[in-house]
């Protein structure tokens, strides 16, 4: 395993190393200028962004529209023109033919025209991309009432959440979480024990900029795990040239008291590049109107990262440090002497210290991303390390579960397009992973993985046609550590007379094919339909072949099998999308197979009760097959003139069934009901010299009932249809056009609605001592209030 780490490392080094040492022509340099100004008025446009994402450059414009950017590559690039309250401009520019354009923008009017870069071989417009990708801009993350980042994005059409409390969320798409969910920061897979059913996400909300959601397998691009989709959280883009710039954010939260904060300064100096932040969150327990005080639901979050980096027109090097610590208090109910059942630990509900027992948990990451353009292509080499520590704790200095995980990931590819309309992409990732148990307590066991991919993807533009397509394959290999231990529990060797085993040794290798094949075809200027074929492909985790213990969140005795298969999907998306002067709108449908799908069901003895052991009842992991199939509609209507109007509405569906089973085990567990979101909003571009782009919305969030559920050993019951009320406002504080202050308010359940959520594991914690009802309900009423101050120390004058 350690000569697999030295040669990746190597390789990687080399491959840099080759890449910088390549001589610099000049006439490899180019440059782009160019004017910006309003399409209707023809005034000039300042503080424009014009913006390269492929190699993270940009500029403003001044104060007469005019920009300039120097020492781009002599190659294709998109740039992107955006002002807030226009439309974008997204267009492919051959620098090595063009050095200067102007640029007309029209006020917003549509949304469907987003670029992402999520499993595709290069930058693809939106509605060109044959899987469905839904974008969530940094405005609208801000506009959010969220306690995290997966629950800012748990509105998304066809996104859901498994919650335990305010602290934790699980992100699920289309009725398929945990390992089946791959989320992607700064370029790397996020490694944190994702098996684990209160397990989070490791991830600072602040510093996230905008986020793409691939809705689908995405395992040709990302590898095992990929089943479901992708979450990538993308950071913000460099500053222009001469430019040092940050900001404070504060928020409050009324329900839990939360209070959060994030400061951030970054620059540009001729092209060395830097950033640092630093970020916190307190929350103490939340409530609504049936718990009261849900006990032991307080939270404390902080966060930090550092980065900096070298852009050149040859292209770029960034390294980005970054370090995440998460302490949530786990709420639960247990019997007392009488039998009755009392809350776990009695403590002040403000305290915004969580008490006994809790998590916690530190994630240690560096990565170092890379990029050069080489001949009419690019080469990516990029690299990461992550550490994650998990603890749970008992008392208040007593730990017993400690998990330490190692991952170094790695991907290197190169892409190349052509003046004919291809773009081709080939490339190797993987990641090395290194698993211990450092605690008294013991639910899986120790192992290193290695992952190893090849892969291969194509785009072609021919007319109003898109074709994309590509094959990986992959190879998983996992060496597990056998452990024993003796009659008090304590950690021995085989060789101990009193030692018992634990967790046998055993390895194993996993291979897939993934593969996709898709098509759009732009139907009108405003129409568009889209087809995709696509195969993913999941290795089991290490906790479905190999656990050997009590859950403690689930309060089941888990029994891992190395029988088990990897897990194999066929998925079909269509969809057809309308983006109109009036309407914007996109309905995409699905159709998922998975073969050898992985879950857990109960054992029984040979009298036909349950299997016990230290009275919990003992589960096995096993496999199936299972379908999953649904879809998702957006429509936004803005009607011309009344562009400052929206009226948007979402609609998910999924439904997720298991073959060969039962009635009261025929439905897949966690999946989320049908749901409909409506929303209402203003958008006002200037109410005065110093308040711009305000807006006010007032939504609808309706949640069907859940009678498809997965009723087997109790796993899950049904749970009643609810419908929330949200409301929001804010604005921008501006003063000789530049933006001082910027203010958002905004309200979940506005009407202080009981209510649980189908996919919150609090539904399941047993007996609520306050009310003699199964479970807690999920938050009342909580308004967020948020104010960002930017900070401006310098910035060009002339771009």
């Amino acid at each position: 395993m350690k000569t697999q780490i030295i040669s990746i490392i190597s390789l990687f080094l080399l491959f840099v190393q080759t890449a910088m040492a390549l001589p610099s022509d000049s006439s490899s340099k180019t440059e782009l200028s160019g004017k910006i100004t309003d399409a209707k008025t023809q005034e000039a446009l300042p503080a424009v962004t014009i913006y390269f994402p492929e190699i993270r450059v940009g500029a403003l414009s001044d104060d007469q529209g005019n920009f300039s950017i120097k020492n781009l590559p002599a190659s294709k690039l998109t740039v992107q023109i955006s002002l807030i309250g226009y439309e974008s401009i997204t267009k492919v520019i051959d620098l090595r033919h063009i050095s200067n354009m102007d640029f007309e923008l029209s006020e917003s009017v549509t949304e469907i025209s987003e670029v992402v870069i999520t499993g595709q071989p290069g930058l693809t417009e939106q509605k060109r991309t044959p899987a469905p990708i839904a974008v969530v801009p940094k405005t609208e993350l801000l506009q959010n009432t969220s306690t995290n980042i997966i629950d800012a994005l748990a509105k998304q059409p066809g996104v859901s959440q498994i919650t335990t409390g305010a602290g934790i969320s699980k992100p699920v798409i289309r009725g398929l979480g945990y390992n089946r969910v791959i989320v992607v920061v700064d370029g790397i897979r996020q490694e944190g024990q994702q098996w684990g059913d209160e397990h989070g996400v490791e991830i600072d909300e602040y510093g996230v900029n905008h986020v793409e959601i691939l809705k689908g397998p995405a395992s040709l691009a990302f590898g095992s795990d990929a089943m479901a989709g992708v979450i990538n959280m993308i950071s913000a883009p460099t500053l222009p040239t001469g430019t040092i710039k940050g900001n404070v954010i504060t928020n409050y939260q009324s329900n839990n008291g939360l209070f959060g904060y994030s400061a951030n300064l970054s620059g540009n100096q001729n092209g060395f590049i830097w950033d640092a932040r630093v970020s916190g969150k307190r929350a103490h327990d939340y409530q609504n109107d049936i718990d009261g005080w849900v006990g032991n639901s307080a939270f404390r979050e902080n966060a930090a990262s550092a980065l900096v980096g070298l852009n050149r027109a040859w292209g770029f090097s960034h390294l980005k440090l970054s370090l995440y610590n998460l302490k949530p208090g786990i709420v639960e109910a247990e019997e007392d002497e009488d039998g009755g059942a009392e809350e776990a630990v009695e403590r002040d509900p403000k305290s915004y210290q969580p008490g006994a027992p809790y998590q916690e948990i530190n994630h240690y990451k560096a990565v170092w991303d890379n990029k050069f353009y080489l001949g009419q292509g690019n080469l990516v080499a990029l690299v990461g390390f992550q550490q994650n520590n998990r603890k749970e704790f008992e008392s208040a200095d007593e730990y017993g579960l400690y998990l330490k995980l190692n991952t170094l990931s790695y991907d290197l590819k190169y892409s190349l397009s052509t003046d004919n309309n291809w773009s081709l992409t080939g490339g190797v990732g993987g990641m090395w992973q290194q698993s211990k148990n450092e605690g008294t307590e013991f639910l899986v066991p120790a192992y290193q993985l290695f992952d190893l991919g090849v892969y291969a993807i194509a785009h072609k533009q021919i007319g109003d046609f898109d074709f994309s397509g590509g094959l990986r394959f992959d190879r998983r290999h996992l060496d597990s550590d056998a452990l024993y231990l003796n009659s008090d529990e304590e950690v021995t060797t085989s060789t101990d007379a009193d030692a018992t085993e634990r967790f046998a040794d055993f390895n194993d290798s996993f291979t897939g094919v993934s593969g996709s094949l898709g098509v759009t075809y732009q139907i009108s200027k405003t129409a568009y339909t889209k087809l995709n074929l696509s195969r993913g492909f999941r290795a089991p985790n290490i906790a479905e072949l190999g656990s050997n213990g009590v859950h403690e969140g689930t309060f089941s005795y888990e029994i891992g099998n190395t029988d088990l298969k990897p897990e194999n999907s066929f998925q079909i998306d269509w969809g057809i999308g309308l983006d109109t002067k009036h309407v914007s709108a996109e309905l995409n449908l699905f159709n998922n197979q998975v073969d050898n799908y992985i879950y857990s069901h109960k054992l029984n003895t040979t009298a036909g009760a349950d299997s016990l052991i230290d009275d919990v009842p003992v589960f096995k992991y096993t496999g199936g097959k299972a379908h999953l199939y649904g879809g998702e509609l957006f429509v936004d209507i803005h009607p011309h003139p009344l562009d400052f109007l929206h009226f948007q509405n979402t609609l998910s569906y999924t439904r997720g069934t298991l073959s060969n089973q039962p009635d009261s085990a025929k439905y897949l567990p966690m999946i989320p009901p049908m749901r409909w979101r409506s929303e209402i909003k203003l958008d006002i571009k200037k109410i005065n010299n110093w308040m711009q782009n305000a807006w006010v919305s007032f939504g609808i969030d309706h949640n069907w009932k859940q009678d498809k559920y997965f009723a087997a050993y109790d796993t899950e019951t049904a749970t009643p249809a609810y419908t929330l009320l949200d409301a929001g406002i804010g604005t921008d504080f501006t003063s000789n056009k530049r933006t001082i202050a910027s203010l958002y308010i905004s309200c979940n359940n506005l009407t202080d609605k009981a209510y649980q959520s189908h996919l919150s594991r609090l539904k399941y914690a047993g007996l609520n001592p306050e009310t003699g009802r199964e479970g807690y309900y999920n938050m009342g009423r909580n308004i967020s209030v948020k104010l960002i101050i930017p900070i401006g120390i310098s910035s060009p004058k002339s771009l």
